[in-house]
């Protein structure tokens, strides 16, 4: 679709143009399989000589027509859609790292993200280095190694609300010869757009403000096709060296920009198999066609809980980067001029016993593990999603005994407002 429309004009029509007499809607190929005429036509396909779909594990056109509309709202060459989007990160970060390799990911990352990176991975012989978004340029250089081969960290980070400075991060990795890996979920392409400021690859949990409504769970990968990987070829051999299991083809000189995308989907997707489904998929379209008016009224609600959060008795600090006067205001204005996310988290004086009996005298807004969705919804980060981590590394992560991470719907704000003055009455 033409760069030249607007983000609203691409969350309606990118990925689906219908011809003559065809569904105005993308369609649901709700298929394992496709039929072909020939055995030719076929082995063309298993040997990448030839674009189109054999199963539904490696590629579906309802799937594709929604990962392209993604790539055009992220400015990207090309997207490969997940069965969630812990499985999009895992996929970004394996399709270039292997045994014996190293990353270093930003410590204020999601906590799902965090173990995967810190504990799982490591299992796999992928080592890791944890560095705060706040590192300085020498503290980002130090944590590099020879083996070192990219940088993570999210726009936003869930749930400390830490903003990444883009720009810095990926002049960094630049000058090391890997790429910046970053997770857009909170921000979204419609307040964030990663590769206008140097970022390779971005991720995203679609489960959250793209499908909006808690109906589906699902990732993606989008790739910028900017990274070299040619220039670096001796630290990526996965993408730069024949891949015997497709008859020797070499991804950078077969498919060029496409090189990334194109491995994760023939390589990593036929092996490992987190494939979305066409139905959540189509569910995840539509969605994506009300995405910025909801992404609006989400950043509006939230600015002004946080607004009246601020200078309540009860509340010992408030993080909200649009917020002004919060210590990632600038970083926001640069990088989210139009609103940051939905999402705020705020530290109850009280502590852990205060933020449970918040979070228990709620009426309107539940408890629940998801975010980015229409109704409110809040959690105790300490005792939920960053269970597993010893205080120490709650600390490291952002992290204190009483802050509560609220996501901020679509109600009437004076509402919510409401709902979260009865409870903090009880906290």
């Amino acid at each position: 679709m033409s760069n030249n429309y607007h983000a609203e004009t691409k969350c309606i029509h990118s990925g689906w143009e219908p011809k003559n007499g065809e569904s105005r809607q993308i369609p649901i190929y709700q298929s394992t399989t496709f039929k072909y005429d020939s055995a030719d036509e076929m082995g063309k396909l298993f040997d990448l000589e030839a674009n189109g779909y054999f199963y539904s594990r490696l590629q579906n056109p309802t799937n594709d027509a929604v990962a392209t509309r993604i790539a055009d709202l992220e400015g990207g060459v090309g997207a490969m859609l997940t069965s969630s989007g812990q499985a999009a990160n895992l996929f970004a970060i394996i399709n270039i790292c292997e045994a014996g390799d190293h990353l270093i990911c930003a410590s204020e990352i999601y906590g799902g993200t965090l173990n995967l990176v810190g504990v799982t991975l490591k299992k796999f012989g992928i080592e890791s280095t944890f560095i705060s978004v706040d590192s300085t340029d020498e503290e980002i250089h130090n944590a590099f190694r020879p083996n070192t081969k990219l940088i993570i960290g999210e726009s936003v980070s869930n749930p400390a609300l830490a903003v990444l400075d883009i720009e810095r991060f990926a002049n960094v990795a630049h000058s090391h010869g890997v790429p910046l890996i970053v997770d857009n979920t909170f921000a979204t392409p419609i307040n964030c757009q990663p590769f206008k400021w140097g970022a390779d690859i971005v991720t995203h949990s679609t489960t959250k403000y793209m499908d909006g409504h808690a109906a589906q769970v699902g990732g993606c990968i989008v790739d910028s096709g900017n990274f070299d990987w040619e220039a670096h070829a001796d630290k990526f051999p996965g993408l730069t060296t024949p891949d015997e299991s497709y008859h020797g083809i070499v991804y950078t000189q077969k498919f060029g920009k496409l090189a990334y995308i194109t491995k994760a989907t023939s390589q990593l997707m036929r092996d490992l198999g987190s494939t979305p489904s066409p139905l959540s998929t189509f569910l995840l379209g539509m969605s994506l066609e009300s995405l910025p008016l909801r992404v609006e009224r989400h950043c509006s609600n939230a600015l002004a809980i946080a607004t009246y959060l601020k200078n309540h008795e009860k509340i010992a600090s408030v993080n909200c980067p649009a917020l002004e006067g919060d210590k990632y205001y600038s970083l926001a204005k640069k990088y989210m001029p139009n609103g940051v996310c939905g999402v705020i988290s705020a530290e109850l004086k009280g502590g852990r016993e205060s933020a449970v009996r918040f979070l228990d005298s709620l009426k309107l807004a539940s408890i629940a593990t998801h975010v980015a969705d229409a109704k409110t919804c809040v959690l105790h980060p300490a005792s939920h999603t960053h269970r597993q981590l010893t205080d120490e590394q709650l600390v490291e992560a952002g992290i204190s005994t009483g802050l509560i991470r609220l996501s901020v719907g679509l109600e009437h704000v004076e509402d919510l407002i409401a709902d979260i003055e009865q409870a903090l009455k009880q906290a």
